[in-house]
């Protein structure tokens, strides 16, 4: 049967009956990244069940991010990002809708990433499953198994969209003129009472409010979905400007990814970018601030005195 000539997104953030109206059309790539953040599975749980005619790319695996100079999560260079795209059959026509495990709030950001990532390059016809696979499943839609093919390569070519991408030395910038940061984590991270092992040094960059990353996905029939109407509620409460210029981060730019997507693309802020290095980045240097709750103010050096 033809596809047709073009699937249409409704929005960043698609719900599986409006997937599953459109998986006859031709220009469509469902990319399931399912990995083990929440348990959500690998490439053999893909095999196992999975939405049809789905590829499979394993987040934490294939590619997506990299350490670099000891800082983990980073976004690879622009080529190596073309290939891995190009390698999954993924060209500039296509529209790609990026499905996660569904299987928890953490593994909510591993769509969120990919998605950003496929902004950040240039491509816009890109969308998150609301709920993932396991939300896919729960609601009785169609799946299929058996061992997957390799897609066919095709040519990919970004274009680097720099304001989705922000800098350190841009966040330094951010401090000086007062513009928000919007830190991801969860509280007990924000105020410095736990530290990730990605970072040398506990707290967050003054400034910043948080705005959980988990804080309004909600958990039916065993699949993870984000309610737009508690985002919002939760951006209200922060009191963000929606036209100003607002940075999201986190540890490592993952838990950041789902908040750059909460405040951006769900959210309706206009001028959002993230900080990929995120606090694994920021507490290389011992001069920078931090706060901390307990403490206030302080730099990286005595937060490790």
């Amino acid at each position: 049967m033809a596809g047709h000539a073009h699937a249409q997104l409704p929005s960043p953030l698609v719900d599986a009956e409006w997937l599953s109206d459109q998986l006859d059309n031709d220009d469509l790539v469902v990319l399931d990244v399912r990995s083990s953040i929440d348990n959500g599975g690998d490439r053999a749980s893909f095999e196992e069940a999975r939405i049809p005619g789905s590829r499979y790319s394993n987040y934490t695996d294939a590619g997506w991010r990299e350490s670099r100079d000891g800082v983990a999560g980073l976004m690879p260079d622009i080529e190596a990002l073309e290939t891995l795209i190009g390698e999954l059959g993924i060209d500039n026509d296509d529209t790609v809708v990026v499905v996660s495990a569904g299987t928890g709030a953490t593994d909510f950001g591993s769509a969120a990433r990919v998605y950003w990532t496929f902004k950040a390059l240039g491509h816009d016809e890109v969308a998150v499953l609301n709920g993932g696979f396991a939300g896919w499943q729960a609601q009785n839609f169609e799946v299929a198994s058996g061992t997957h093919d390799a897609p066919e390569a095709t040519t990919f070519e970004a274009s680097l969209q720099e304001a989705l991408l922000a800098t350190t030395e841009e966040v330094e910038a951010a401090i000086e003129a007062g513009e928000a940061l919007v830190d991801a984590r969860p509280e007990d991270f924000y105020t410095g009472k736990t530290q990730s092992p990605a970072a040398r040094a506990p707290g967050t960059i003054p400034g910043a409010v948080n705005l959980p990353h988990h804080a309004a996905l909600i958990e039916r029939d065993g699949a993870y979905y984000l309610d737009p109407a508690r985002l919002m509620a939760n951006i209200e409460a922060l009191g963000l400007d929606p036209e100003a210029p607002t940075v999201a981060f986190c540890n490592t730019g993952h838990w950041a990814a789902s908040g750059w997507f909460q405040l951006s693309e769900v959210g309706g802020l206009e001028q959002v970018a993230m900080y990929d290095g995120s606090m694994a980045e920021w507490t290389q240097d011992d001069a920078r601030p931090l706060q901390l709750a307990e403490r206030g103010t302080i730099t990286v050096g005595e937060a490790l005195d």
